[in-house]
């Protein structure tokens, strides 16, 4: 795919001959076309960096003379209606694009570094994402305890993983498909920093810091509002952990995402948090924890065989009978030999045996070996399946889970 950006700039014949406006525009136009999530424009040494993040992995689409940082990091701040002559703090704000990028939806964050501003703009795509929760491709295993977690009245379902690993994606799907199955019957609310998506039937609330109207701020109102089923949008302090943990247990279906190292680390996050084990123990019905790997081109994938240090991580009875899979590079993948990503999720179910270990306040890696023992498969265990199954290589997996899957 040819580049806007790269046939703008050599059209012009100098800097001076640099149309902002253009090449900004080209740069969104670029990012969109190829299906980047996110756009990183930093000031470097000597240069301008424009990388975009594909699959993600973040990828050079061009360097730009230095001297046009002000007037680009100026131009987005315009498209977002910030505060341009502030460059000393950090802004956020959403803009919406134009035809030629499809409409997109960005929302725009400037941080100052000693070389100037960096920007960085996440790319919201409506055409290209689904809230179809079969659609997803989350395991079978996964997706049937999930679905039957969505089915009861009460309790707390949490998502665990980093950032841009499908958290919000699958949190959405949960909600639509509430909708689907209940339609106009049941009453869904969200509290979220951002809203990301706009829902059909369903009321979303935004916070809004600098107003004072914060995550616990919010819940408290909400709980007035009668709700069947609340989301809210993560769960980062002791005050909301609290509210979503006691709404869990007083008749609501809560959906929240929380940072952990792994799965079981949730409970340990949550302890630190001052929220009693029993509390945590009676509430959380399961956690989710979610990763994306890239997925190999359909085109250009080919028998290969890892490196006998890599190879070692795989149980020796998989190692006979494997036959790896890896994309060589085309030009249907742009000569990566990725095609898009594919979730790899362990879904963690509060048994018995795990309910007695949070009462007594055991360490994490006990309570992974508790879960493990019930049937738990980890992040690991289901990275193996899809190497297994040739829609990925051993590597992107150890890159992106680690061998323990923590």
């Amino acid at each position: 795919m040819s580049s806007q950006t790269i046939q703008f700039l050599q059209s012009c014949r100098s800097d001076d001959e640099i149309d902002t406006v253009r090449l900004v525009d080209c740069v969104i136009i670029d990012a969109v076309r190829s299906g980047a999530s996110d756009i990183h424009i930093e000031p470097w040494e000597s240069s301008v960096a424009v990388r975009i993040r594909l699959s993600g992995v973040l990828n050079e689409l061009v360097h730009l003379p230095s001297d046009l940082l002000p007037k680009i990091v100026g131009r987005l701040k315009i498209m977002a209606n910030l505060i341009g002559h502030e460059t000393t703090l950090p802004q956020e704000g959403r803009a919406p694009t134009f035809e030629e990028a499809g409409h997109v939806v960005l929302r725009i964050s400037t941080f100052p570094t000693i070389r100037g501003e960096k920007v960085v703009i996440r790319i919201f795509d409506p055409r290209g994402r689904s809230f179809d929760l079969e659609g997803l491709g989350i395991e079978e295993d996964t997706l049937g305890v999930f679905k039957g977690m969505l089915s009861k009245p009460t309790g707390l379902i949490l998502m665990t993983g980093p950032t841009g690993s499908g958290k919000t994606t699958v949190i959405y799907a949960a909600l639509h498909h509430l909708i689907e199955r209940a339609g106009p019957s049941i009453s869904v609310a969200t509290v979220e920093d951002p809203v990301e998506f706009n829902l059909p039937l369903i009321a979303q609330s935004q916070c809004n810091p600098a107003r004072e109207y914060t995550y616990p701020i919010a819940l408290r109102s909400l709980m007035r509002q009668d709700p069947q089923v609340i989301m809210i949008g993560e769960i980062r302090d002791a005050e909301t952990a609290n509210i979503a943990v006691q709404a869990g247990l007083t008749g609501h279906l809560v959906l929240s995402t929380i940072h952990a190292a792994n799965t079981p680390g949730v409970f340990a996050r949550m302890i630190n948090m001052g929220i009693e084990p029993f509390l945590l123990a009676s509430s959380i019905m399961g956690i989710m924890g979610t990763r994306l790997v890239r997925r190999n081109c359909p085109v250009c994938a080919e028998p290969y065989q890892p490196e006998d240090t890599i190879l070692r991580n795989v149980p020796e009875a998989l190692r006979d009978t494997a036959q790896f899979m890896k994309g060589v590079g085309c030009a249907a993948c742009a000569h990566t030999g990725f095609s898009g990503r594919v979730s790899v999720t362990e879904m963690l179910t509060v048994s018995e045996n795990l309910r007695d270990a949070i009462l007594q306040k055991m360490p994490t890696r006990q309570l992974q070996e508790i879960a493990v023992g019930d049937g738990l498969l980890t992040l690991w265990d289901k990275g193996l399946r899809r190497v297994m199954a040739g829609e990925t290589t051993l590597e992107e997996v150890l890159r992106v889970i680690g061998m323990e899957g923590f």
